[in-house]
Formats: C-alpha cells, structure tokens, sequence
C-alpha cells in the first residue's frame, strides 16, 4: 500500500514576506501552487508535514553565518516569534504533523526520520522553499535513506528562476525527480 508524504518546508513569515530577515522573493508566488497541492494530497489520504525553522531566542542554535540576525535584539525564525508562524494559506489542519529544524536538512538532528518510517512513507513529495538550502538538503536526505522523492517544482522556489533552474537540473543528475504538481496529480491518478 502506498503512503505518500508531502514536506512543506519553511513556509514562514520570516522567509515569505517582504522585509523579512532571510525573504526569498520567489515564496510568495508559490503559495496558491501549494495549497492546490496540499488539498490534493488531502482528498487522497496523503501525511503532511510542515517542516518549519524554530531557533531559540539570541539565535544560539542557528547557523553561524545567520547569527548576526540576532543581534541587536533581532529575531529569525525565533521560537513563538510572529516570523516564525507559518504563513496564511498554508497553516497546518488537524491532522498535519510540524517538525521543527535548525539547518538546511530537515532530517539533521530532528525527528522527521522516525516519523516517515512510523507511517509507513513510501514517497517523499518536497513543496516549499528554498532550491539551494532546504528543499535540496532535504530532498537528498530522503534520497540517502532511500525513499523515492520528487521535488515539485512549481511548489518551491528560489531567489532567482536561474538559481531554481540550476538546482533543479543538479537535482535531476542525482536522480530526484523534479515535475510540476500537476505531473504528479495525473501521476497518482
């Protein structure tokens, strides 16, 4: 029996919205991709999963090149901050699960490994931002433990459609899988 798991990774204020400390100008625009998405993986049964960044506050647990967010009293992602909240459109329904990161990988030092195997996950789907940090951390950490992963492009994003293209086709070489949500739906059909 299939039991296929969508990743919505850091979907947050902090990286969605304009002026926000690490926006990623190509979030916003997938946001409606991801809600379609999201409410097809619903109406078959599919897990989701919200992978969201957490940090304490001063950003002791961040990575070292993001720490001067922190100064000043600045805050990225910081637990129980307003950035940190996933953004409108996207939150979690009864039933989603969220697992909290501090790095690109979702699977680095959380428990989003256990939590597949518990379910019995047979494909990874990747939605969420950004190409060249977490989406493709984690698409090769579920690649690495041998789960089938498709990273659905029109679902992620980048800074840049020339940094989301090269990413994509680094991806591709590796053997991820890397189609539209609307490739996937007729897929899974």
């Amino acid at each position: 029996m299939e039991r296929n798991v969508i990743l919505v990774i850091d979907m947050q204020r902090d990286f969605v919205l304009p002026d926000s400390p690490a926006y990623v100008a190509g979030a916003a625009s997938t946001v409606p991709a991801i809600a379609r998405f999201l409410e097809y993986g619903r109406s078959r049964g599919w897990d989701i999963v919200h992978v969201v960044r957490r940090h304490r506050p001063g950003g002791s647990d961040a990575e070292i090149f993001r720490r001067h967010l922190f100064s000043d009293g600045g805050q990225f992602c910081a637990e129980g901050s307003e950035g940190a909240e996933i953004i409108d459109g996207l939150r979690p329904c009864s039933g989603d699960y969220i697992v909290a990161k501090t790095r690109f990988d979702a699977f680095y030092a959380t428990d989003l490994e256990v939590l597949l195997r518990g379910l019995g996950t047979t494909a990874v789907y990747i939605a969420g931002t950004q190409y060249p940090n977490c989406v493709r951390s984690t698409a090769v950490g579920a690649l690495e433990r041998d789960w089938p992963v498709t990273v659905v492009t029109d679902c992620c994003s980048a800074a840049t459609e020339a940094v989301a293209m090269a990413n994509i086709a680094d991806m591709r070489a590796m053997g991820i899988a890397c189609v539209s949500s609307d490739e996937v739906m007729r897929e899974n059909s």
